[in-house]
C-alpha cells in the first residue's frame, strides 16, 4: 500500500505486519463489542473509537501493538499491568505474546463508563489539575 494512507480499520490492520494481525483482529473485535455505538475511524494514522468524545485508540508497530486507553484508565489498572509492557499512556503487546483479552474488554469497558460520565464536551479527558 505504498503511498496509500489506509481509510478503514481493516485496510490498516491488513497494512499491518502479518505477524501481528490476527492479534490486531482480536483487539479490534474486542474493543468494537465493548464500546459498540462507537464511531471508528482513522485518526492521526491510527484506529480511533469516539463517542463522539475519545474513547481509547489501537495501533500496529514492527513487533507489537498498542491499546491506547489514555492514563486515567492505565492509572486505575496499574496493579494488574505491573506484568505487560506499558507506557504512561499505552499498554504494549509484542505480537509473540497472547493478547490479554479479559484484561483489554475490562480496561476498554472502563473507558466507555469513564466517558459517558463525563459532563465536558471536550474531545481528550482533561488531566487531574
Amino acid at each position: 500500500m505504498a503511498g496509500k494512507r489506509p481509510s478503514t480499520v481493516e485496510e490498516y490492520i491488513a497494512a499491518a505486519p502479518a505477524d501481528g494481525q490476527a492479534a490486531l483482529r482480536k483487539l479490534h473485535g474486542i474493543l468494537k463489542q465493548a464500546a459498540p455505538e462507537a464511531t471508528v475511524a482513522i485518526k492521526w494514522g491510527n484506529p480511533f473509537f469516539v463517542e463522539p468524545r475519545f474513547v481509547y485508540a489501537f495501533s500496529a508497530h514492527k513487533a507489537h501493538l498498542s491499546f491506547a486507553p489514555g492514563p486515567e484508565a492505565m492509572a486505575h489498572f496499574a496493579d494488574e499491568l505491573k506484568s505487560q509492557r506499558t507506557t504512561r499512556h499505552f499498554l504494549q503487546v509484542p505480537y509473540t505474546a497472547a493478547l490479554p483479552a479479559d484484561l483489554i474488554r475490562r480496561m476498554a469497558e472502563y473507558c466507555v463508563a469513564t466517558v459517558a460520565a463525563r459532563t465536558d464536551d471536550g474531545f481528550w479527558a482533561k488531566p487531574d489539575a
